[in-house]
């Protein structure tokens, strides 16, 4: 497996423009895809990409969500 496609959790907030914790209870959910590795999550940076088109990070906006 190569880490060169995946971005940590601190990484991926500052794309989304998210605090890391909100983005790892969206991991935990299941709203956007990730694996974990340890007590890291890890996400591809191009399902990322695609969340990140349809992701609305205001509170109580509407989001579409990627399910596995």
């Amino acid at each position: 497996m190569s880490f060169g496609n995946y971005l940590t959790i601190i990484e991926a907030a500052k794309i989304l423009k998210i605090r890391p914790n909100s983005l790892q209870r969206l991991c935990r959910q299941g709203d956007i895809p990730a694996t974990r590795l340890h007590n890291t999550w890890l996400l591809e940076k191009d399902e990322l990409e695609i969340f990140a088109k349809t992701y609305n990070p205001k509170r109580g906006g509407k989001k579409k969500l990627l399910r596995r």
